[in-house]
């Protein structure tokens, strides 16, 4: 007989037994787990305000708004972006151990981010556009589902990617930007660790250092490096750009990288890549300009070399700054003696200081004795080069500046002339010594640059002559007719060639400073080429006729005027009711302001008068008036509403202008008054901004200035309305505001709407939480298909992040014009006449043109006019001078 097995017998007894007591040690696992889960859920609610638009009266946090929980009660989710939301977040947030998603984003949450260790479940992690101050070491240590990874817009101290993100292989978005990251960019971004990595943005920090070669093969699609704040910046070559293939936007501007730019053609699906503000070197690739996938390219402010590239015209170009290419027009080849300079340069990587003596624009040889027939010229300065040479025998009344040329008053038999050949501007001549030379050996954008001055020069003499004849006619005053004329690269005093010619005024002469009465009794003080006499103004705006009326400001009236020659001018008279110290003081400002910058987005400051208590500034005419005209007064002028199209174009214009002043101009100046009232249009609805009263300038690096309170209440930034203080960012502010007027036709603040619409700032972060209630806050005019409410919610974005409530959070307007030129056609350059009317042949010695142009003036049928501008401002509107000494920005 078989023996019983005693163990057998003991489990079949005891198994049911076991098995009940497992139970309920899991049933007591899961019950303990979801209570740790409530506890932290009532710390963070303990430590967040307001939660009244949230309903988590409920003691189990799963039946709270806004957080999602498994079957067994394990928080899994947390989603309360966009609540106005105050407080900081506790750190046992890391036991919410089955959390998968979790998002703080745009709140006003405080303090250190707790460690988010050991959350093994989580894959979507939004914490941007808050104020916390700190991000742990051990933040990402074990998260290893993450997926989605924003922590944009964070006043983090100072903090580096560590390597326990590596343990995320399933990551596809990093966007950390504006967050003070330091130190290089990790190596480990690369395919390698990230086979799945789409989007990689880490623009606006403190990053320095190589590109990584770990990009190379990566999978990433959208690159945002730009705008590094640290000492060296992101450096060195971007050659590793040409292996990511599957690259559609590259953003690397306002950095330090350096050498040629690489070869594009494996990079077939790029459409957005913006390099600007670098030291690029080089002949623009080939490979660039026939990618069929390209829509924008901006390589503005760079010394790349060769011929001026010829983009498909499907391509919006910024390319604004370079003044190193061979030749201006676009596609035209260079002279084989450049590309032999070129080959050269190329075998030992484009060097910067190659790149540097390029753009060399000092002259050599003599003054042309021709010079001395011009009987308009008053003074010539030709300071700071390295002329050489007897100087002509000019008049006694003309004033001749030649100090800087160490060998002028010397004959120089060294110096030959370089023959005429395409591109390179010769004499004619073969000796440094022959009369009447003008040699130009410094480099072929020397050469061009001249020829292109002598033109003007002669231009502006028979204008001159023209003008004088015509406005001390009867019933015109004396005005000084000044022109000053510079090369077209003036960055500094002596960098290049400067002509000054001035018709002479009823007193005799023209002066620097000069305070006299003409024979009209009518007070003048000559400060520049800028003054004009105040009965010229009452005659051209019929005595300041009401019927004339442009528009009225807190300085004053704004006429409409038409010169004698059918030049349409804009005059702004400040009330002599507003005589006050800070009405003078606005009115000095505009002066000083707009006669050190020049961009083609801010309006034109064309003359002043000062006579009496008369105080008037003259703009140039845009003839369709302000922006508010159009979003907010159409009805009652019965005008069209403006296309989408049209809206972003004028905000990528506005964002321009106000880029250049913060940033590109040789100054940097802040706005604080930009609303649509001060944004101006042309018949072709592009925009600039105006009305400078207000401008102050830019403090250094990150400090702000203590200034008045001004501007308009609905644009003006918390900050400033609270403090006083002032950085560039209320000018973004205010923009801001501006793109939602765009987006929804309605007013800053309107005291028609119900009391929680009045501030529209607030209402339209209201609207934006969902899609839902964002289509309900579009411009009913506005009829938009899928791809027009695409970029309408991607400006609506962007809106939000330059309204946002602490300055640091807010991008600068080099980044808004990024995102808004990658929706928007830009400007560019027409294609030069071949039919010129001035017939101005860039192989001709400067001596050849000076013959010419005087031959010119005695032709009383010559055509003078050179162009005309869609807002009707000629190029040198009579009585007034016009100076080509600014810099443009982009």
């Amino acid at each position: 007989m078989e023996k019983p097995d005693v163990g057998f017998e003991i489990r079949r007894r005891f198994l049911p037994f076991i098995l009940i007591i497992s139970s309920v040690s899991v049933i007591n696992v899961h019950s303990q787990s979801s209570s740790n889960d409530a506890a932290v859920m009532q710390a963070l609610k303990k430590n967040l305000q307001p939660l009244s638009s949230l309903d988590w009266s409920d003691p189990n946090p799963c039946n709270w708004n806004n957080v999602k929980c498994s079957k067994d009660n394990r928080v899994t989710g947390i989603q309360l972006g966009h609540q106005n939301l105050k407080g900081n977040l506790p750190q046992t947030l890391n036991n919410l151990t089955q959390l998968q998603v979790l998002e703080f984003q745009h709140n006003q949450l405080t303090g250190p981010l707790p460690s988010l260790s050991g959350l093994t479940q989580l894959h979507n992690l939004l914490l941007n556009n808050n104020n916390f101050s700190s991000i742990p070491i051990d933040f990402f240590d074990g998260m290893s589902s993450l997926q989605n990874i924003y922590l944009d817009y964070n006043a983090f101290t100072a903090w580096s990617i560590s390597e326990n993100l590596k343990t995320a292989s399933n990551l596809r978005m990093f966007s950390a930007t504006s967050t003070n990251l330091t130190g290089k960019i990790p190596d480990f971004f690369g395919a390698d660790t990230f086979s799945g990595l789409i989007t990689l943005r880490l623009a606006s920090n403190s990053l320095e250092g190589r590109l990584p070669d770990s990009f190379s093969g990566s999978s990433i699609q959208s690159l945002w490096l730009n705008g590094q704040k640290s000492t060296f910046r992101l450096n060195g070559s971007i050659d590793v750009l040409q292996n990511m293939t599957q690259l559609t936007e590259v953003w690397l501007h306002t950095n330090s990288f350096s050498g040629p730019l690489p070869d594009f053609s494996g990079l077939n699906k790029l459409q957005n890549l913006s390099l600007r503000d670098n030291s690029f070197t080089g002949p623009v690739p080939p490979s660039l300009l026939s990618l069929k996938s390209l829509k924008t390219v901006n390589l503005t402010k760079n010394m790349l070399q060769g011929p001026t590239p010829k983009f498909n015209d499907s391509v919006a170009v910024d390319m604004i700054g370079i003044e190193s290419f061979c030749l201006p027009n676009p596609g035209v080849p260079c002279d084989s003696r450049v590309n032999t300079l070129l080959t050269v340069a190329e075998s030992v990587g484009y060097p910067r200081v190659f790149a540097n003596n390029w753009k060399d624009n000092n002259l050599t040889g003599v003054i042309p004795n021709e010079l001395k027939d011009l009987p308009n010229l008053i003074e010539i300065d030709v300071s700071n080069n390295h002329l050489s040479g007897q100087i002509p025998s000019f008049r006694e009344n003309v004033k001749v500046k030649t100090e800087g040329n160490t060998n002028i008053g010397k004959d120089d038999p060294t110096v030959t002339a370089i023959p005429p050949s395409n591109g390179v501007l010769g004499s004619g001549g073969t000796s440094g010594k022959t009369p009447g030379t003008l040699v130009v050996v410094g480099s072929v954008i020397g050469g061009v640059c001249v020829v292109f001055l002598a033109g003007l020069l002669a231009f502006c003499v028979y204008k001159a002559k023209k003008n004088r004849s015509s406005s001390n006619g009867p019933g015109n005053p004396p005005c000084q007719h000044t022109m000053v004329i510079h090369p077209r690269h003036s960055g500094s005093d002596g960098d290049g060639f400067k002509i000054t010619i001035a018709g002479q005024t009823n007193a005799g002469g023209s002066t620097e400073t000069n305070s006299h009465h003409t024979s009209g009794d009518v007070h003048i003080v000559e400060t520049g080429n800028m003054v004009i006499s105040i009965q010229v103004l009452r005659n051209v705006t019929n005595n300041f006729s009401p019927d004339n009326i442009l528009g009225k400001g807190g300085f004053g009236t704004v006429y409409k005027g038409e010169l004698h020659d059918g030049t349409k001018i804009a005059v702004k008279r400040m009330e002599s009711g507003v005589m006050s110290e800070t009405g003078i003081t606005e009115f000095q400002s505009e002066i000083s302001v707009l006669t050190k910058v020049r961009h083609r987005h801010l309006v034109a400051l064309l003359g002043y008068c000062l006579d009496g208590n008369e105080r008037l500034l003259v703009y140039e005419y845009m003839p369709q008036g302000t922006l508010s005209r159009f979003l907010f007064n159409k009805g009652n002028e019965d005008l069209k509403p403006l296309l989408w199209s049209k809206r972003l174009v004028i905000a990528l214009d506005v964002a321009r202008g106000v880029e250049y002043l913060h940033g590109l101009a040789q100054q940097s100046f802040i706005h604080r008054d930009l609303k649509p009232s001060n944004i101006l249009l042309g018949d072709d609805f592009r925009a600039k901004v105006a009305d400078f009263g207000l401008v102050r300038l830019a403090p250094d690096g990150k400090g702000s200035i203590a200034t008045r309170l001004a501007g308009t209440f609905g644009y003006l930034a918390p900050e400033y309305a609270v403090t006083g203080r002032v950085t560039t960012k209320v000018d973004v502010f205010s923009f801001g505001v501006i793109l939602m007027e765009l987006i929804t036709g309605r007013q800053a603040l309107d005291e028609t709407q119900p009391e929680e619409s009045v501030h529209l700032v607030q209402w339209f972060k209201k609207m934006h939480i969902n899609n839902d209630t964002f289509r309900n806050a579009i411009d009913p005019s506005l009829e938009l298909d899928e791809d027009g409410l695409a970029s309408v919610t991607t400006v609506a974005e962007l809106a939000g992040h330059c309204c946002a409530r602490e300055p640091y959070q807010r991008p600068d307007m080099s980044h808004a014009v990024n995102v808004l030129s990658s929706l928007a056609e830009l400007w560019k350059p027409s294609e030069p006449d071949p039919d010129d009317v001035y017939g101005i042949d860039l192989n001709t010695s400067l001596s050849q043109v000076v013959k010419k142009w005087q031959a010119m003036e005695g032709i009383s049928g010559f055509d003078h006019s050179i162009g005309n501008t869609q807002t009707s401002i000629p190029i040198g509107p009579s009585g007034f001078g016009d100076s080509f000494m600014s810099h443009e920005g982009r």
